[in-house]
Protein backbone atom coordinates (compact mmCIF):
# COMPACT_ATOMS: atom_id res chain seq x y z
CA UNK A 1 0.00 0.00 0.00
CA UNK A 2 2.88 2.44 0.55
CA UNK A 3 4.69 1.45 -2.50
CA UNK A 4 1.26 2.35 -4.03
CA UNK A 5 0.93 5.84 -2.10
CA UNK A 6 4.66 6.12 -3.52
CA UNK A 7 3.23 5.94 -6.85
CA UNK A 8 0.43 8.69 -6.52
CA UNK A 9 3.27 11.14 -4.98
CA UNK A 10 4.91 10.72 -8.10
CA UNK A 11 2.34 12.04 -9.66
CA UNK A 12 1.96 15.28 -7.85
CA UNK A 13 5.93 16.03 -8.49
CA UNK A 14 5.40 18.54 -10.73
CA UNK A 15 1.66 20.22 -8.77
CA UNK A 16 2.64 20.26 -5.40
CA UNK A 17 5.75 22.59 -5.03
CA UNK A 18 6.28 24.43 -2.86
CA UNK A 19 4.34 21.61 -0.62
CA UNK A 20 5.56 18.53 -0.91
CA UNK A 21 4.44 15.53 -2.82
CA UNK A 22 2.73 12.94 -0.93
CA UNK A 23 0.29 10.20 -1.74
CA UNK A 24 -2.24 8.80 0.34
CA UNK A 25 -4.20 5.17 0.08
CA UNK A 26 -6.97 4.55 2.33
CA UNK A 27 -7.86 0.58 2.96
CA UNK A 28 -11.00 -1.27 3.98
CA UNK A 29 -10.80 -3.56 7.26
CA UNK A 30 -11.17 -6.11 5.06
CA UNK A 31 -8.12 -4.72 3.15
CA UNK A 32 -9.38 -3.50 0.05
CA UNK A 33 -8.64 0.03 -1.61
CA UNK A 34 -11.32 2.27 -0.99
CA UNK A 35 -9.85 5.96 -1.65
CA UNK A 36 -6.61 7.45 -3.63
CA UNK A 37 -5.16 10.51 -3.48
CA UNK A 38 -2.05 12.89 -4.04
CA UNK A 39 -1.34 16.46 -3.58
CA UNK A 40 -2.62 18.77 -6.17
CA UNK A 41 -1.78 22.39 -6.84
CA UNK A 42 -1.09 25.08 -4.05
CA UNK A 43 -3.94 25.91 -2.32
CA UNK A 44 -5.55 22.97 -3.12
CA UNK A 45 -6.58 19.58 -1.37
CA UNK A 46 -3.83 17.50 -0.09
CA UNK A 47 -3.49 13.49 -0.33
CA UNK A 48 -5.16 12.10 2.54
CA UNK A 49 -8.40 14.91 1.29
CA UNK A 50 -8.17 13.47 -2.19
CA UNK A 51 -8.22 9.81 -0.89
CA UNK A 52 -11.47 10.56 1.48
CA UNK A 53 -12.85 12.41 -0.75
CA UNK A 54 -12.62 9.72 -3.82
CA UNK A 55 -13.93 7.22 -1.15
CA UNK A 56 -16.78 9.09 -0.79
CA UNK A 57 -17.10 9.31 -4.51
CA UNK A 58 -16.69 5.46 -4.89
CA UNK A 59 -19.53 5.32 -1.79
CA UNK A 60 -17.74 3.89 0.91
CA UNK A 61 -16.93 4.45 4.62
CA UNK A 62 -13.37 5.52 5.88
CA UNK A 63 -14.99 4.50 9.53
CA UNK A 64 -12.51 1.84 10.80
CA UNK A 65 -10.02 2.37 7.63
CA UNK A 66 -6.25 2.30 7.24
CA UNK A 67 -4.62 5.31 5.67
CA UNK A 68 -1.34 4.90 3.88
CA UNK A 69 0.21 7.96 3.68
CA UNK A 70 4.02 8.94 2.43
CA UNK A 71 4.16 11.86 4.75
CA UNK A 72 2.78 12.43 8.19
CA UNK A 73 -0.78 14.47 7.79
CA UNK A 74 -0.55 18.01 8.58
CA UNK A 75 -1.43 19.58 12.01
CA UNK A 76 -1.77 23.10 10.81
CA UNK A 77 -4.03 25.62 8.77
CA UNK A 78 -1.57 27.06 6.22
CA UNK A 79 -3.32 27.37 2.65
CA UNK A 80 -5.62 24.58 3.33
CA UNK A 81 -7.23 22.90 6.21
CA UNK A 82 -5.23 20.29 8.99
CA UNK A 83 -5.12 16.60 7.10
CA UNK A 84 -4.69 14.55 10.59
CA UNK A 85 -8.20 16.47 11.62
CA UNK A 86 -9.93 15.44 8.20
CA UNK A 87 -8.80 11.57 9.01
CA UNK A 88 -9.91 12.06 12.40
CA UNK A 89 -13.54 13.14 11.60
CA UNK A 90 -13.69 10.89 9.38
CA UNK A 91 -12.93 7.38 11.72
CA UNK A 92 -9.79 6.45 10.33
CA UNK A 93 -8.29 3.74 12.99
CA UNK A 94 -4.85 3.43 11.53
CA UNK A 95 -2.17 5.70 10.13
CA UNK A 96 1.19 4.62 8.28
CA UNK A 97 3.23 7.02 7.59
CA UNK A 98 6.91 6.86 5.45
CA UNK A 99 8.43 10.28 7.42
CA UNK A 100 7.64 12.84 10.03
CA UNK A 101 7.19 16.35 8.16
CA UNK A 102 10.01 18.86 8.71
CA UNK A 103 8.30 21.47 8.84
CA UNK A 104 8.32 23.11 11.85
CA UNK A 105 4.77 23.79 12.28
CA UNK A 106 4.15 19.78 12.06
CA UNK A 107 7.09 18.20 13.14
CA UNK A 108 5.33 15.13 14.51
CA UNK A 109 2.52 17.08 15.76
CA UNK A 110 -0.01 15.81 13.33
CA UNK A 111 1.12 12.51 14.35
CA UNK A 112 0.55 13.04 18.09
CA UNK A 113 -3.04 14.59 17.07
CA UNK A 114 -3.99 11.27 15.85
CA UNK A 115 -2.85 9.65 18.64
CA UNK A 116 -4.48 11.50 21.24
CA UNK A 117 -7.58 10.70 19.02
CA UNK A 118 -6.91 6.88 19.45
CA UNK A 119 -5.78 6.15 16.02
CA UNK A 120 -2.88 3.74 15.79
CA UNK A 121 -0.27 5.53 14.07
CA UNK A 122 3.50 3.74 12.49
CA UNK A 123 6.16 5.75 10.46
CA UNK A 124 8.99 4.39 8.69
CA UNK A 125 7.78 2.25 5.77
CA UNK A 126 9.04 3.25 2.41
CA UNK A 127 10.51 6.52 4.21
CA UNK A 128 13.83 6.28 1.87
CA UNK A 129 11.93 6.54 -1.07
CA UNK A 130 9.47 9.57 -0.08
CA UNK A 131 12.61 11.32 1.31
CA UNK A 132 14.04 11.19 -2.40
CA UNK A 133 10.72 12.15 -3.54
CA UNK A 134 10.87 15.40 -2.00
CA UNK A 135 14.54 16.42 -1.26
CA UNK A 136 13.92 20.22 -2.02
CA UNK A 137 11.27 20.50 0.45
CA UNK A 138 13.32 18.46 3.11
CA UNK A 139 16.07 20.74 2.46
CA UNK A 140 14.12 24.04 2.13
CA UNK A 141 12.97 22.48 6.10
CA UNK A 142 15.80 21.50 7.57
CA UNK A 143 18.63 23.62 6.10
CA UNK A 144 16.95 26.65 5.05
CA UNK A 145 18.06 26.61 1.56
CA UNK A 146 16.94 24.69 -1.39
CA UNK A 147 18.38 21.60 -2.97
CA UNK A 148 20.84 22.57 -5.39
CA UNK A 149 21.26 20.43 -8.84
CA UNK A 150 24.09 21.20 -11.43
CA UNK A 151 23.15 20.07 -15.14
CA UNK A 152 25.99 19.73 -17.40
CA UNK A 153 26.37 18.42 -21.18
CA UNK A 154 29.98 17.56 -22.09
CA UNK A 155 31.45 15.18 -24.30
CA UNK A 156 33.28 12.06 -23.41
CA UNK A 157 36.45 13.71 -22.65
CA UNK A 158 35.10 16.03 -20.59
CA UNK A 159 34.30 19.47 -22.81
CA UNK A 160 31.51 21.08 -22.14
CA UNK A 161 32.18 23.42 -25.34
CA UNK A 162 34.86 24.13 -27.72
CA UNK A 163 37.78 26.76 -27.20
CA UNK A 164 35.90 29.04 -28.83
CA UNK A 165 32.69 28.65 -27.07
CA UNK A 166 30.49 26.50 -29.42
CA UNK A 167 28.26 24.25 -27.58
CA UNK A 168 25.33 23.79 -29.45
CA UNK A 169 24.84 20.70 -29.15
CA UNK A 170 27.32 18.24 -27.86
CA UNK A 171 24.33 16.17 -26.73
CA UNK A 172 21.05 14.61 -28.56
CA UNK A 173 17.89 15.85 -28.72
CA UNK A 174 16.69 13.17 -26.18
CA UNK A 175 18.95 14.39 -23.53
CA UNK A 176 17.89 17.51 -24.02
CA UNK A 177 14.37 16.76 -23.91
CA UNK A 178 15.29 14.79 -21.01
CA UNK A 179 16.85 17.59 -19.09
CA UNK A 180 13.88 19.86 -19.80
CA UNK A 181 12.28 17.05 -17.59
CA UNK A 182 14.58 17.79 -14.74
CA UNK A 183 14.20 21.36 -15.33
CA UNK A 184 10.04 21.01 -15.33
CA UNK A 185 10.59 19.85 -11.71
CA UNK A 186 12.17 22.06 -10.00
CA UNK A 187 10.94 25.46 -8.91
CA UNK A 188 13.62 27.57 -10.36
CA UNK A 189 15.96 27.24 -13.11
CA UNK A 190 19.14 29.70 -12.24
CA UNK A 191 22.43 30.48 -14.77
CA UNK A 192 24.34 33.32 -14.99
CA UNK A 193 24.90 36.22 -16.67
CA UNK A 194 27.69 35.01 -18.90
CA UNK A 195 25.84 31.85 -20.38
CA UNK A 196 22.75 34.63 -20.78
CA UNK A 197 24.99 36.91 -22.57
CA UNK A 198 27.01 33.98 -25.22
CA UNK A 199 23.84 31.92 -25.65
CA UNK A 200 20.67 34.43 -24.61
CA UNK A 201 18.60 30.89 -23.89
CA UNK A 202 14.86 31.04 -22.48
CA UNK A 203 15.27 28.35 -19.99
CA UNK A 204 11.74 27.24 -19.77
CA UNK A 205 10.22 23.91 -20.21
CA UNK A 206 9.18 23.41 -24.14
CA UNK A 207 10.09 19.93 -24.26
CA UNK A 208 7.92 17.81 -22.13
CA UNK A 209 4.49 18.79 -20.80
CA UNK A 210 4.01 20.83 -17.49
CA UNK A 211 1.56 21.88 -15.34
CA UNK A 212 3.75 25.45 -14.87
CA UNK A 213 6.77 27.20 -15.58
CA UNK A 214 9.80 26.83 -12.93
CA UNK A 215 11.24 30.42 -12.10
CA UNK A 216 14.13 31.46 -13.95
CA UNK A 217 16.97 33.23 -11.77
CA UNK A 218 20.02 35.10 -12.94
CA UNK A 219 22.86 35.94 -11.21
CA UNK A 220 24.22 39.16 -12.64
CA UNK A 221 26.94 41.08 -10.42
CA UNK A 222 26.55 44.31 -13.32
CA UNK A 223 23.21 44.50 -14.03
CA UNK A 224 24.19 43.51 -17.97
CA UNK A 225 20.97 41.25 -19.07
CA UNK A 226 19.83 43.00 -21.99
CA UNK A 227 16.23 44.24 -21.69
CA UNK A 228 15.20 42.42 -25.03
CA UNK A 229 16.42 38.44 -23.50
CA UNK A 230 15.13 35.82 -24.37
CA UNK A 231 15.38 34.92 -20.83
CA UNK A 232 12.71 37.74 -20.27
CA UNK A 233 9.58 36.60 -22.44
CA UNK A 234 7.51 33.96 -22.48
CA UNK A 235 5.89 32.97 -19.14
CA UNK A 236 6.90 33.11 -15.58
CA UNK A 237 8.64 34.89 -13.32
CA UNK A 238 12.38 36.23 -13.84
CA UNK A 239 14.49 36.71 -10.83
CA UNK A 240 17.43 38.66 -11.50
CA UNK A 241 20.28 38.51 -8.24
CA UNK A 242 22.38 41.43 -8.92
CA UNK A 243 25.66 43.58 -6.72
CA UNK A 244 24.50 46.80 -8.74
CA UNK A 245 21.97 48.97 -7.65
CA UNK A 246 20.21 51.96 -8.71
CA UNK A 247 21.22 52.04 -12.34
CA UNK A 248 19.16 52.88 -15.27
CA UNK A 249 19.51 49.62 -16.45
CA UNK A 250 17.67 48.50 -13.43
CA UNK A 251 14.66 50.26 -14.59
CA UNK A 252 14.33 48.61 -17.90
CA UNK A 253 14.44 45.56 -16.46
CA UNK A 254 12.00 46.05 -14.45
CA UNK A 255 9.83 47.25 -16.56
CA UNK A 256 10.40 43.89 -18.83
CA UNK A 257 8.79 42.03 -15.62
CA UNK A 258 12.12 41.05 -14.00
CA UNK A 259 12.48 40.92 -10.27
CA UNK A 260 15.46 42.44 -8.82
CA UNK A 261 17.31 41.60 -5.80
CA UNK A 262 20.71 43.58 -4.22
CA UNK A 263 22.47 40.99 -2.71
CA UNK A 264 26.19 42.17 -2.82
CA UNK A 265 29.31 40.57 -1.27
CA UNK A 266 33.56 41.79 -0.78
CA UNK A 267 34.89 42.37 -4.46
CA UNK A 268 31.14 43.46 -6.11
CA UNK A 269 29.79 40.09 -6.69
CA UNK A 270 26.46 38.45 -5.68
CA UNK A 271 26.43 36.80 -2.14
CA UNK A 272 25.86 33.36 -3.35
CA UNK A 273 24.87 31.86 -0.21
CA UNK A 274 22.10 34.28 0.70
CA UNK A 275 20.71 33.98 -2.84
CA UNK A 276 20.21 30.48 -2.05
CA UNK A 277 18.46 31.73 1.53
CA UNK A 278 16.72 33.96 -0.13
CA UNK A 279 15.64 31.58 -2.44
CA UNK A 280 14.30 29.53 0.38
CA UNK A 281 12.29 32.09 1.74
CA UNK A 282 10.38 31.99 -1.39
CA UNK A 283 9.14 28.91 -1.02
CA UNK A 284 11.71 27.41 -3.61
CA UNK A 285 12.79 23.64 -2.81
CA UNK A 286 15.04 22.87 -5.93
CA UNK A 287 17.08 24.33 -7.67
CA UNK A 288 18.05 23.28 -11.05
CA UNK A 289 21.52 25.17 -12.41
CA UNK A 290 22.70 25.66 -16.24
CA UNK A 291 25.15 27.84 -16.14
CA UNK A 292 28.72 28.25 -17.25
CA UNK A 293 32.09 26.99 -16.15
CA UNK A 294 32.91 30.18 -14.23
CA UNK A 295 29.70 30.41 -11.56
CA UNK A 296 29.50 26.20 -11.63
CA UNK A 297 33.22 26.79 -10.27
CA UNK A 298 31.46 29.45 -7.50
CA UNK A 299 29.08 27.34 -6.64
CA UNK A 300 31.08 24.04 -5.63
CA UNK A 301 33.53 26.39 -4.45
CA UNK A 302 31.11 27.73 -2.13
CA UNK A 303 29.98 23.85 -1.05
CA UNK A 304 26.51 24.77 -2.26
CA UNK A 305 25.79 22.22 -5.10
CA UNK A 306 23.95 19.02 -3.73
CA UNK A 307 23.84 16.87 -6.93
CA UNK A 308 25.42 16.80 -10.04
CA UNK A 309 23.36 15.46 -13.46
CA UNK A 310 25.91 14.69 -16.14
CA UNK A 311 25.05 14.06 -19.76
CA UNK A 312 27.96 12.56 -21.97
CA UNK A 313 28.16 12.37 -25.28
CA UNK A 314 29.74 9.83 -27.57
CA UNK A 315 32.33 12.25 -28.81
CA UNK A 316 35.97 13.43 -28.19
CA UNK A 317 36.10 17.01 -28.96
CA UNK A 318 39.72 17.95 -27.50
CA UNK A 319 40.94 20.83 -25.86
CA UNK A 320 37.58 23.14 -24.56
CA UNK A 321 36.03 24.64 -21.86
CA UNK A 322 35.39 22.49 -18.83
CA UNK A 323 32.12 22.12 -16.84
CA UNK A 324 33.01 22.88 -13.64
CA UNK A 325 36.18 25.76 -13.62
CA UNK A 326 37.84 24.75 -10.60
CA UNK A 327 41.29 25.45 -8.72
CA UNK A 328 44.39 23.43 -9.69
CA UNK A 329 44.73 20.31 -6.81
CA UNK A 330 47.91 19.39 -5.48
CA UNK A 331 47.37 15.93 -4.63
CA UNK A 332 44.77 13.39 -5.25
CA UNK A 333 43.74 13.37 -1.96
CA UNK A 334 41.92 16.73 -2.46
CA UNK A 335 39.83 15.72 -5.20
CA UNK A 336 36.01 16.43 -3.84
CA UNK A 337 34.33 12.95 -3.29
CA UNK A 338 30.87 11.93 -5.24
CA UNK A 339 28.68 9.32 -4.95
CA UNK A 340 27.18 7.89 -8.44
CA UNK A 341 23.49 7.24 -8.09
CA UNK A 342 22.90 6.24 -11.52
CA UNK A 343 24.06 6.25 -15.22
CA UNK A 344 21.38 5.48 -17.79
CA UNK A 345 21.17 5.56 -21.31
CA UNK A 346 19.17 8.62 -22.76
CA UNK A 347 19.70 8.26 -26.53
CA UNK A 348 23.17 7.96 -27.94
CA UNK A 349 24.32 9.30 -24.58
CA UNK A 350 24.36 8.76 -20.71
CA UNK A 351 23.12 10.08 -18.22
CA UNK A 352 25.50 9.83 -14.58
CA UNK A 353 23.62 11.22 -11.64
CA UNK A 354 26.33 11.86 -8.59
CA UNK A 355 25.75 13.05 -5.21
CA UNK A 356 28.02 15.71 -3.47
CA UNK A 357 28.90 13.41 0.15
CA UNK A 358 29.28 16.12 2.70
CA UNK A 359 25.94 17.78 1.30
CA UNK A 360 23.81 14.83 2.93
CA UNK A 361 21.69 16.27 6.07
CA UNK A 362 19.57 12.86 6.28
CA UNK A 363 20.73 12.32 10.11
CA UNK A 364 17.73 12.16 12.13
CA UNK A 365 15.13 13.35 9.60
Amino acid sequence: MIERALELAAQARLLAAPNPAVGCVLVNPAGQVIGEGHTQATGHAHAEVMALRDAAARGHSVRGASAYVTLEPCAHQGRTGPCCDALIEAGVARVVASLIDPNPRVAGQGLARLRAAGVEVEVGPGAQAARELNLGFFSRMLRASPWVRMKLAASLDGASALANGQSQWITSAQARADGHAWRARACAVLTGIGTVLADDPRLDVRDVPTPRQPVRVVIDSDLQTPPDSRILQGSGSVWIYTATQGSGREAALIKRGAHITHLPEAGAKVDLRAMLADLARREINEVHVEAGSKLNGSLMRAGLVDELLIYLAPKLLGPGQPMIALPELQTLDQARELDFLSCDAIGPDLRLRARLQAREFWAGS
